[in-house]
């Protein structure tokens, strides 16, 4: 597969995945800001921001207008939805010729809302849905469109790698704020009915961070999305390895997966915010190897300049 298709699809996956789970946590935290009057919103709004890697400088004071501008509507904000959905339209045109026409359409009538004013125009809470419905949509119409090859296993791995990423910003934040951090945290993954089936109604920090990191079957866990990439990559290589690795990002997101499932429950739990934060380093150096590898003369698209 020519390398520009190849990085344009592993951007489509990234890209998407990113848009909805912005999406998703800010439908949940302005839904909690309304709901909890004791709240403090400045704070609220600073420990969201440091989620998407985008904190507020010393002494500012973001309110809920600001943080909607930023992570929402702002061209020129690379953690807001306009950008990621302008940049998600704009990779799907290079990879034109390899999608399908139902699958082209979807992404490119979900970004001429942008433009048009339409999405801004809408209530916060119907847009984030909306988000969430086209992000669907494209994920579907791929799913329903594409051969299993390797332009799909490409898309496939980008969104595994942005969803571990996404994941992994949500548990540090939680492990360092108030308890119903936790609960905010299974529904801005869209978990919260599925982990109180898992453990049967019960609800603790220490379970909600086990179902959100190591969950084998929650397709929104750490393991799990880790465990993807990882099937992709294997996918996209045509001769097996008889020992080791040759391939540096299996290596790096394997190890990174088996360190977690393997290590005893406690020390993973004990220390969240640095394991997270190791993570999502793990994640960078791993699109950066894709990138060499497999995206020939190409450099690995940056989302957040200098956060590691």
């Amino acid at each position: 597969m020519l390398s520009r298709i190849a990085e344009s699809l592993f951007w489509i996956g990234r890209y998407v995945e990113r848009a909805e789970d912005t999406a998703r946590i800010l439908e949940v935290q302005l839904q909690l800001m309304v709901e909890d009057p004791s709240l403090d919103i400045p704070t609220t709004c600073d420990e969201v921001l440091a989620i998407m890697g985008a904190p507020v400088q010393a002494g500012e004071i973001v309110g809920t207008a600001e943080l909607l501008q930023r992570l929402a509507y702002d061209p020129d904000s690379p953690a807001s939805i306009h950008a990621t959905l302008r940049a998600t339209r704009e990779v799907a045109r290079r990879a034109r010729e390899t999608m399908s026409t139902s699958m082209w359409e979807a992404v490119n009538t979900t970004w001429r809302a942008i433009p048009s004013g339409r999405f801004e125009s809408m209530q916060p809470s119907v847009a984030f849905s909306w988000v969430r419905d086209r992000a669907a949509l494209i994920n579907g119409t791929a799913d329903a469109t594409m051969p299993r090859d390797e332009g799909w296993q490409f898309l496939m791995l980008g969104r595994s790698i942005e969803r571990a990423d996404m994941t992994a910003r949500l548990v540090s934040a939680a492990s360092v704020s108030a308890s119903s951090a936790w609960s905010t945290s299974l529904r801005a993954s869209g978990g919260y009915e599925s982990f109180l089936r898992t453990y049967n109604g019960l609800e603790t920090d220490r379970k909600a961070a086990e179902f959100l990191v190591l969950d084998r079957l929650f397709p929104r866990s750490v393991v799990f999305a880790l465990s993807r990439a990882e099937q992709c990559l294997e996918n996209l290589e045509s001769a097996g390895q008889r020992a080791g690795f040759q391939n540096e990002a299996q290596r790096l997101l394997g190890r990174t997966r088996a360190e977690l499932e393997y290590r005893a429950l406690a020390d993973v739990l004990n220390d969240l915010p640095h394991e997270m934060e190791r993570l999502q380093r793990t994640c960078a150096l791993a699109t950066d190897a894709v990138t060499r590898r497999y995206f020939a003369g190409s450099v690995a698209t940056i989302w957040n300049p200098g956060r590691w």
